[in-house]
């Protein structure tokens, strides 16, 4: 009875105190906790206090660092909350673990409300702004990265950020075209939309906010997945699932149509197109239909997939049609989609050098993918980016490619048997990667291949987003000396995580309390060191556009410390890195009068620079003249590409003039969705002058390796560097990202 006093009282204290003198602001239905939410928080506590690999007691000191995640993964930017609410709701720091433990979320739950009404009375306020206008004659600045920012004191001080903020959202329409009463429309319906979004947010919204802001003050990488997000995390994993094969994005209060996959149902069936407008499902051809007008985007999903060979009915507005238009009903068969967009791809990149002519044959592997279910089932066809890659490597080998760059930048991992076995077609048999669990114990993942599938000249390209399996694969090639890493420093992720059905713990029958990605141990590179924090540094380094100080593990207040342990036996296959002089002043003198990779050094450098400032001027001639500035700077970096004639590969399909896409002052959701797919589609046939410069580099590589001989590779193991090491079978394979 007494705690659930204190949380009514909480509740009420946070309701009296509105920051912004609006008496039309509507106010908030609060949400609710679950009885199965109270119950798989609880579940949860168990297994993190007991088996995470850094195993944090539920008590004082952890609530108090649960409520500062909290209330950052509520107010990052310090836009809703003012000082009074923080000061009221430190009544709730030490009483978090409390609430976990007695089932009882009440507390946390009031603190999600409060932000909820905090959220409508501030796009409300923004909505009053238009109706004014702005005067950009003024001297004013909008900061617009608040993180460290104090907590607006006083409904004044809010009201004043807010007027800011709406003025700079205003200012960048008006640069990029639009006339006031077009602002007026597009800035209102945004706002509109940010308080249909707090309508429509659902007690697990709340409770896997709450849920993560727990387990990720434990460790960056642990995280707690409601059913939704555990499927969807699963489908990325198995890139498979069942549905109509649509891509669907929300526009408005429509659900639109942004890709149709090809050898889907949808786009088998004839009767649909990119724009189409979904706004309602049946349930099998005779099944009642449902108006989805308005729904959230994943309520839509959720009710268009389904097991496989049963129909849904969609109730479809033509692209072409207006609101009022005629409606067509489309049956469709669900079916199993494969997501091989997001499979490993591969190319081949020519690279001249005199007459001669090196074929590098490129895989590019967006995640390390594996369909756990299939092949646990003994499914011999199981999606794997593993096999993937072994079928594209004897591709290229049919192509005669002089080498192989495997492109991992933005891979964010995936697999763990993944990446092993990946490893292993190009090193053969050997270890790749160790493991230390909680109690210590060191275990040693090998690959099983008797001999490597491709033994040629080969490179790793990461960035800074090259995460865990990516940065387990990317420390082996340079351990074994096998070939180059270039690109960025990676992100630094050195640990393991293994996914726990919540629902199969507590033998619920039906979906209930979700899933937790708990990490279980750390990986160590096979030469005892580990990428944990510090990440792997390439041989050759390019331009990175990413911000070092805040991305990538280091950014972590509470991330796990870099330590070592005792190599694993090994032996390497070469010394690529006896050519690295060479290598590195021939990339110099090549990129010195390459003007593409000058431009992207000269643009990573003014984001640098630009990520110093923390302000924009809100005066319209000061932002005028910034902009034109710019313009004219890339008008003369369009003219200096036309002026140069190259034979580079992709330079036939290049505009005669490539004009940066310039702020439109628009949300994603706004744009013209056919605009918005050609400048995707632009993006994505782009040059990349990254992975040209290092097809380049792997091209000198392969000449330099033919012209000594002494560091050719080999997958015949020399005499060991290190001694043996008594090795443990690694850990379950299901162990992931």
């Amino acid at each position: 009875m007494k705690k659930r006093w204190w949380w009514i009282w909480f509740a009420g204290a946070m309701g009296g105190q509105a920051a912004t003198p609006d008496a039309a602001t509507p106010p908030v239905q609060g949400l609710q906790p679950l009885t199965e939410q109270s119950q798989a928080a609880r579940l949860a506590a168990e297994l993190l206090t007991r088996y995470h690999y850094k195993a944090v007691p539920l008590d004082d000191a952890m609530s108090e660092k649960i409520f500062d995640r909290y209330l950052k993964s509520l107010d990052s930017e310090r836009y809703f909350f003012v000082q009074g609410d923080i000061d009221r709701m430190q009544i709730a720091r030490p009483r978090l673990a409390d609430a976990i433990l007695a089932q009882d979320l009440n507390l946390p739950f009031a603190m999600f409300n409060l932000y909820s009404q905090r959220v409508v009375e501030r796009f409300t306020y923004a909505r009053s702004l238009l109706k004014e206008g702005f005067d950009f004659r003024q001297k004013e600045s909008f900061k617009y990265d608040r993180e460290k920012e104090a907590w607006p004191k006083t409904g004044q001080e809010v009201q004043d950020l807010w007027r800011m903020r709406v003025k700079n959202d205003w200012l960048r329409l008006k640069l990029a075209g639009k006339d006031d009463e077009r602002i007026v429309e597009i800035l209102d319906k945004r706002y509109e939309s940010a308080l249909r979004r707090v309508a429509r947010t659902k007690s697990e919204d709340a409770f896997q906010v709450f849920m993560n802001a727990y387990t990720m003050a434990i460790e960056p990488h642990t995280n707690y997945m409601g059913s939704r997000a555990a499927e969807e995390f699963d489908i990325s994993m198995r890139l498979s699932l069942v549905g109509i094969g649509a891509v669907l994005a929300a526009k408005d209060d429509y659900t639109v149509i942004r890709e149709l996959v090809p050898g889907g149902p949808a786009q088998l069936s004839e009767q649909l197109k990119v724009g189409d407008r979904i706004v309602g499902i049946a349930q099998g051809k005779k099944g009642a239909m449902t108006d989805i007008l308005g729904w959230r985007l994943d309520d839509t999903v959720a009710q268009i997939r389904g097991t496989a060979d049963s129909v849904v009915l969609l109730d479809i507005l033509p692209a072409d049609a207006g609101p009022d238009g005629k409606h067509k009903q489309v049956p469709l068969t669900r079916k199993k989609i494969t997501l091989e967009q997001q499979a490993a791809k591969k190319s081949v990149i020519p690279v001249a050098d005199g007459e001669t002519i090196r074929r590098i044959g490129v895989i590019s592997l967006p995640a390390f993918y594996e369909d756990f279910a299939a092949r646990g089932k003994g499914d011999r066809n199981f999606k794997s980016a593993a096999r993937d890659v072994a079928r594209l490597l004897e591709e290229l080998k049919v192509d005669k490619v002089d080498g192989v760059l495997v492109d991992l930048r933005d891979n964010g991992g995936g697999s763990l048997t993944e990446a092993v076995e990946l490893s292993g077609l190009f090193t053969g048999a050997g270890p790749v990667v160790q493991h230390r669990d909680a109690q210590g114990s060191v275990a040693v993942a090998k690959a099983a291949n008797v001999a490597a599938a491709w033994d040629g000249p080969m490179g790793v390209l990461i960035n800074r987003n090259s995460a865990s399996a990516s940065e387990i694969f990317a420390a082996a090639i340079q351990d074994y000396g096998r070939g180059l890493v270039l690109g960025e420093r990676s992100f630094g992720k050195g640990t393991v995580q293994t996914m726990i059905n919540l629902d199969d713990i507590a033998k619920n029958k039906a979906p209930a309390f979700g899933e937790l990605k708990l990490t279980i141990a750390q990986f160590f590179r096979i030469d005892g060191g580990t990428t944990q924090l510090r990440g792997v540094e390439p041989e050759i380094s390019f331009p990175s556009f990413a911000d070092m100080d805040n991305s990538g593990e280091s950014s972590f207040d509470n991330a796990l410390p870099w330590v070592k342990i005792k190599a694993a036996d090994y032996a390497p296959r070469g010394n690529p890195k006896a050519t690295l002089p060479t290598l590195q002043m021939r990339h110099e003198a090549r990129v010195k009068t390459a003007e593409d990779f000058q431009f992207l050094k000269d643009d990573a450098a003014e984001v640098a620079s630009l990520r110093k400032k923390n302000s924009v001027s809100l005066n319209e001639a000061e932002r005028r003249q910034e902009r034109e500035a710019q313009e004219a700077k890339l008008a003369s970096r369009d003219r200096q590409r036309d002026a140069v004639k190259t034979d580079m590969p992709g330079a036939e399909a290049k505009p005669a003039t490539r004009r940066a896409i310039q702020d439109d002052g628009l949300q994603a959701d706004e744009r013209n969705l056919s605009s918005e797919l050609a400048a995707e589609k632009a993006r994505k046939n782009a040059r990349d002058v990254l992975l040209e410069e290092a097809a380049n580099i792997l091209s000198d590589q392969v000449e330099l390796l033919k012209h000594q001989a002494q560091v050719a590779f080999s997958n015949k193991p020399v005499a060991p560097l290190i001694p043996a090491q008594k090795s443990r079978p690694a850990p379950d394979p299901s162990a992931v990202r």
